[in-house]
This record gives C-alpha cells, structure tokens and sequence, in this order.
C-alpha cells in the first residue's frame, strides 16, 4: 500500500457516474476492459480497491479525457500523470507554431482553435471579417476571450441572422449539454451551458435532420449570404490534457455561392 493515499472522493462513485453517463452496463463494461462483473460491482460499491492498472484499463475501456482519469487516479488515491502544460510553454511552441499556421491557411475561410470551454483560443483573419459584418461591435463579439456557444446562442451574436436558427440553436445546445454531461467534474461546461440556457426562447436540445448532406450555418444580412458547414480537427494521441481540450473548427463552404462570396470578402 505504498505510494497510497487515502481519500473521500469515492473512486466507486466516480466509475459508477461515468459508466452511467456513457449508458454503460456494468456487464458490458466488465468485458472491455476484461474483469469480472462481480469485481466491478465491489469497486463501485467500494467494497474493493483497485489497483492502480485497474483504474486506467476501465478508464480506457470507457474512453475517459485525459482529465476524467487523473480525476480517477485521485480519487483511488494515486498520483494524477497526465500533465496540462500551457500552450504558451516554451515547450510547447512547435505544436503551437503549427496548429496556429494550420488555421491560418484555412483563409480565406474562417477557422479558430477553441478550448474545452468553447473559447477561442486563435482564430485566422477570415473568421474576423466574416463574421464581423453580421454581428458588428456587439460586446459578446469583442469579449475575451471570444465564445464559440455565446456568438452562436446570444441575441446579440449570430442568431438575429441565423436563417435556420432553430436547427443551429438545438444541434449546438445538444452538442454542449452531451460534453457537460461526460465531463463528470466540469463546472466550466456546466456553467457554461447553464449560461447559454438562460438565452431567451431557445429550441430544445435535440438531433436535427438536415436537408442536405450537413447542418450548414445558414446566414444572411443585406446582401451578404453564406452557406458554411464545420470541420472539426484534433490532435492525435494527447499525451497532454491542453492539447486533448484544444480542437480546430473551420467554416468552410457548403456551396459555390457561399465560396464565391468568401472569397470576395477576401479581397
């Protein structure tokens, strides 16, 4: 029992939430990460303690973040081993050189690297006056760090010019509340959605069925009317809980007009 810290964060209560949320049976569980179910059942009811390789194998088996299963290490009373260093480390300027070049040559189409709280973390020129000719000086578009959920979801971002609103509205709050409810010990999602709830006459939280291929972002202002549908970029194989948050999201276009018009603005 050397190295052991004794703790009342409840490892069995952390592995059962997980489970849950993932809507995870514990037979099922117990044949991912191969261990018997009886076993499984003492962990979670905390009649047994598990090693320190049974907390990563059932972390692996249920695809925790990099976070979630330091928060697991914790919580069995082991030593958390996986960093979180800042993009802004030293040693972190050849992953930050590149992932700050690849959104930028995304131009003349908008592209931002964003955080595990929908903060821009960098955002290339097209993202800047694209979206600036639709929602101006509005303080949820010059905030800092600029939110991702807020310019799409608050009145004074994105939505008064949003022609498929509802659809848009509904994927994004899905798509939040899906994060908020993995992330077990996230008070950040969970503000952050309770935040984006308190928006006046918002759609449910539900899947929408596009018309097309993809949910595009629909908008149009005056003359200006685009088309564009997100890609989402990660990075491969973290060993990092920063460079596991971080994703790239590029609006690209979802049809000639809306390409032809982002390049004009381009000009």
């Amino acid at each position: 029992m050397a190295g052991r810290r004794t703790t009342e964060s409840g490892f069995g209560a952390l592995l059962r939430d997980a489970r849950k949320a993932r809507g995870v049976s514990q037979l099922t569980l117990a044949l991912d990460a191969d261990v018997s179910a009886r076993h499984l059942s003492f962990l979670e009811t905390g009649r047994a303690e598990p090693s320190r390789e049974m907390v990563l194998r059932l972390a692996e088996a249920l695809d925790l973040p990099l976070r979630e299963r330091n928060l697991w290490l914790t919580g069995a009373g082991f030593a958390s081993i996986y960093t979180e260093t800042s993009l802004d480390a030293p040693e972190m300027a050849t992953l930050r050189r590149v992932l700050f070049g690849m959104i930028d040559r995304y131009d003349p189409y908008p592209a931002l690297l964003i955080d595990r709280g929908w903060n821009v973390v960098h955002a290339n020129a097209a993202l800047g006056r694209t979206f600036a000719r639709f929602v101006g000086t509005d303080p949820v578009w010059t905030a800092q760090p600029l939110n991702l959920v807020h310019l799409t979801l608050h009145p004074g971002g994105l939505r008064p010019w949003l022609v498929n609103w509802d659809d848009v509205a509904a994927y994004t709050l899905l798509r939040l509340s899906r994060e908020a409810a993995l992330a077990s010990e996230s008070d950040e999602l969970a503000a952050l959605l309770e935040a984006a709830r308190g928006y006046p006459d918002l759609p449910p939280a539900r899947p929408t069925v596009p018309e097309g291929p993809v949910l595009p972002l629909h908008l149009k202002r005056d003359d200006l009317e685009l088309r564009l549908f997100s890609t989402v970029t990660t990075v491969g194989s973290p060993g990092d809980i920063t460079l596991e948050d971080l994703r790239i999201e590029a609006f690209v276009p979802a049809d000639d007009a809306s390409e032809a018009a982002l390049h004009a603005l381009a000009e």
